[in-house]
């Protein structure tokens, strides 16, 4: 594979656009800021996550719409609001991903660099 013309997703391996894609909405403070909130109250939240932020009502629904997008977190819908969660299975799926890229690396005895 010549990588100089991969250019599209699809010239990529199915976990390597998965990792990508976690790694991604994982790009931002907002959006860790966000997870570390919904990983500590283990419940799903709807108005709490913009009191909780130094950021305004907008700016938090993009970083939400970017976690669902990627699938990290899930939303209901209750009422006028929409209430969000870990996604328990999408979260287990980015771990792995993530482990398996940071354990393959295995030093050798001196430094490449």
């Amino acid at each position: 594979m010549n990588l100089k013309t991969i250019e599209k997703p699809e010239d990529f391996l199915i976990k390597d656009v998965n990792l990508a894609k976690y790694a991604k909405a994982l790009s931002h403070p907002a959006r860790i800021a966000i997870l570390n909130l919904l990983v500590q109250k283990q419940t799903c939240i709807c108005g709490d996550i913009v009191e909780e932020l130094p950021l305004a009502q907008s700016t938090v629904s993009q970083h939400l719409k970017v976690l669902k997008e990627a699938g990290l977190i899930k939303g209901e819908i209750e009422g006028s609001t929409v209430c969000y969660c870990i996604d328990g299975e999408e979260w287990a799926i980015a771990k792995n991903l993530l482990h398996e890229l940071f354990i393959s690396y295995q030093p050798l005895s001196g430094n490449c660099c």
